[in-house]
């Protein structure tokens, strides 16, 4: 371990204020980000500050207000770029507002992410954002707020209660790609992917919907549960094949199934668009670009993320004021697979 060179002092923030001829509180804006301060003086701030070499300790600044400017996010399943834009759109949002993101990753395990809500609680952050694993407890809103810390419930519902939430209006764009396929005249249109929880259940509702406004009957074989993954959708899509060889067209759980039903397809010699229509949900940047281009449902991913920080800074500025939802209205996207 080297020596400290003998009569050393560290830069302080009064050293800054000396060196820039301003006080101690313009230094504290200008390096907290604040937009008080005018674009010169932050610019000859932050020259003077790194000239003495001062670090801003923001840690030790949040313990001298009794606050944070850190957000934990904590997100079910990172393998879906779903949910990376969703924290693309959470996170410029929050940085904007001058908070920090710590993000952390449950992969749908329900003690996983207990573990990560206690860290977060213990380090005292300012929000916590989160898109709850699978069979998360409705407790768990109450249970955050009995901590004294403001969260917003991302895509997944947790059941009747009170907390703030942004998702999307899944039964609406089930519906929609249905209205699509039997005004194609296809009569039996299957579901693919999903295992459990409020979205498939919301989508299956959409589907069922769709269904009984057209007067087409229900066959609960047409349903094919799975992971919702590549791989899911492509073990989906070849038991439909084997199983019901007059069905011919299909709504995904999500886009990565329906990329895994595209490559099934084409493992049996068959085409999207043209033997087979084919629509997912979600509309993530790959789905513009998959062989052929999917169909799929826009539920405008990003804005979902933005929308759910907006929500979750409303609530650290005002604890008490009513809860609010965020409910993105759905698009259908017509591309070449349907």
């Amino acid at each position: 371990m080297s020596k400290q060179t003998p009569g050393f002092r560290a830069a302080t923030i009064l050293d800054a204020a000396s060196a820039a001829n301003v006080s101690k509180s313009t230094v504290s804006l200008v390096l907290r980000g604040s937009e008080l301060i005018s674009a010169e003086t932050s610019r000859r701030v932050r020259t003077a500050a790194s000239k003495i070499g001062y670090v801003y300790n923001r840690r030790a600044a949040e313990l001298r207000r009794q606050s944070s400017n850190t957000i934990g996010v904590v997100i079910n399943d990172l393998r879906n770029s779903f949910f990376v834009e969703v924290l693309v759109g959470l996170e410029r949002r929050l940085a904007d507002a001058g908070y920090t993101v710590f993000m952390a990753h449950t992969n749908e395990d329900l003690n996983r992410q207990q573990r990560l809500l206690t860290v977060l609680r213990e380090q005292g952050v300012a929000g916590i954002a989160i898109c709850p694993a699978l069979a998360t407890p409705a407790s768990l809103p109450r249970t955050v707020k009995s901590w004294g810390i403001p969260m917003v419930v991302m895509v997944r519902t947790l059941g009747v209660g009170s907390y703030d939430f942004a998702g999307s209006d899944n039964c609406a764009g089930v519906r929609y790609a249905m209205n699509h396929l039997i005004g194609r005249g296809h009569e039996h249109v299957a579901f693919l992917g999903g295992v459990t929880g409020p979205v498939l259940q919301q989508r299956l509702d959409g589907y069922k919907d769709a269904l009984h406004a057209h007067r087409v009957g229900f066959d609960p074989d047409l349903i094919v549960t799975s992971p919702p993954t590549r791989e899911g959708g492509h073990a989906a899509m070849l038991h439909l094949l084997s199983t019901h060889k007059r069905v011919k067209a299909a709504v995904c759980y999500n886009d990565l199934t329906a990329f895994g039903a595209l490559s099934a397809l084409g493992d049996c010699g068959l085409r999207a668009g043209t033997d087979f229509a084919l629509v997912g949900f979600d509309n993530i940047l790959d789905s513009a670009h998959s062989n052929p281009p999917l169909s799929t449902v826009d539920v405008k991913s990003e804005v979902i993320g933005a929308e759910a920080a907006q929500l979750l800074l409303a609530r650290i500025k005002a604890p008490g004021t009513r809860v609010r939802r965020f409910v993105q209205a759905p698009a259908l996207v017509l591309r070449q697979s349907a």
